[in-house]
């Protein structure tokens, strides 16, 4: 009899967790604009002291008090959705040691650039699930390198259900879909964004009020989305490099990621325009047709010039916010580390006010800590 009072409560807690919301629609959604307080959103996870993209540090984030997780989504052969920055695997898993994957390095194009290595489309999750995480990121802690599984989109929207029961408040997911034209050449038109839709629906949080903002820096898949499902979206913008007096150049050298300067598919649709587009009101409009928030590479947002002696100057924040606003888009800026000090001289609680300053929305940061005490003193 205990024994099936057990079971009846474990097939309870399965139930709970897989077809509610994360708490429920009571509870909030930290993305809904409802709430004033900036959103932090852990990039890749707790990515500052444990291997990305993994469900250990995403675990970490949450205890962190992270808003939101952030997942970037590739495909395997047999279709898994999983978390990797991109969809070659060398730099953040041990696959280059192990043996009986050296058959499966390849070189292919990716947004133009050629690279060699193993690519997730090339391993079935069953491959997958032998490699363990490391430490992609110089002068980080290695000491979890080889322990940690790759996740699926699946295991971590469970984990961040549950990480929202244990801390009683909603710990929402921010999922990007890594080179969906990419992806689709290999498994069809509108697979990965489909996968996607898939998943987001055996959840129950594929619409608007779920705690889900889904990201891409490509437009058309976005607008798929769009009209499929009344999920969050967000446009991601980039540019190539910062020009000596503070502007930014959208011009990708030959051979390099043309997604650097431009979405690319609107590159392979021959269209011309680059990020600099959504930058203006003309583009802001045209992304809230289909979006609700826009993610901006900090520079878009406040930028600086080099002197010729190597210093740098911090200039005045731009009008990219209140455009942004002014067409109802939440502005969402990435990435906020501490090894990068152009914006903060050392002192990152200065950088993360200066943004706070700026009137963002949010914004994904590599330390979660650093970030949550940043908007706490800035609050007070």
């Amino acid at each position: 009899m205990k024994t099936l009072k057990r079971i009846t409560l474990l097939s309870l807690i399965i139930t709970t967790i897989t077809s509610c919301d994360f708490i429920d629609d009571s509870s909030g959604d930290p993305g809904s604009g409802d709430d004033q307080k900036p959103l932090i959103i852990a990039h890749r996870g707790a990515q500052s002291v444990l291997p990305e993209h993994t469900l250990e540090g995403y675990t970490r984030a949450a205890e962190l008090d992270a808003d939101f997780i952030e997942p970037d989504l590739v495909l395997t052969k047999d279709g898994h959705l999983i978390a990797r920055h991109e969809p070659f695997l060398s730099s953040t898993t041990n696959v280059s040691e192990l043996p009986e994957f050296a058959n499966l390095k390849t070189t292919k194009n990716l947004d133009g650039k050629m690279i060699t290595d193993w690519f997730a489309s090339d391993f079935t999750l069953a491959q997958i699930k032998t490699l363990k995480a490391i430490q992609p990121f110089n002068g980080r802690p290695t000491d979890f390198d080889n322990l940690f599984d790759i996740p699926t989109f699946e295991e971590i929207i469970l984990l961040a259900k549950k990480e929202s029961i244990k801390r009683g408040r909603t710990v929402g997911i921010y999922p990007e879909i890594k080179h969906p034209l990419f992806h689709n050449e290999i498994f069809g038109t509108h697979f990965m964004e489909n996968k996607l839709l898939q998943v987001l629906s055996k959840f129950h949080i594929n619409r608007k009020s779920a705690p889900v903002f889904v990201q891409c820096f490509e437009v058309e898949p976005l607008q798929y989305i769009n009209n499929k499902s009344s999920v969050k979206l967000v446009q991601l913008i980039s540019t190539y490099n910062i020009n000596k007096d503070g502007s930014l150049d959208y011009n990708v050298p030959e051979g390099d990621f043309i997604s650097y300067g431009s979405p690319f598919d609107f590159y392979s649709n021959g269209d011309p325009r680059t990020y600099e587009f959504f930058t203006t009101r003309e583009g802001m409009e045209f992304t809230a047709s289909y979006a609700d928030g826009i993610g901006p590479w900090k520079p878009f947002i406040i930028s600086y010039k080099t002197e010729d002696s190597g210093e740098l100057t911090l200039l005045r924040p731009t009008d990219f916010v209140t455009l942004a606003h002014e067409n109802n888009l939440l502005v969402h800026p990435y990435t906020f580390r501490n090894e990068n000090t152009q914006w903060s001289a050392g002192n990152p609680e200065t950088e993360y006010h200066l943004f706070f300053d700026a009137g963002v929305d949010g914004l994904f940061t590599d330390y979660t800590d650093e970030a949550v005490n940043a908007l706490a003193t800035w609050q007070n």
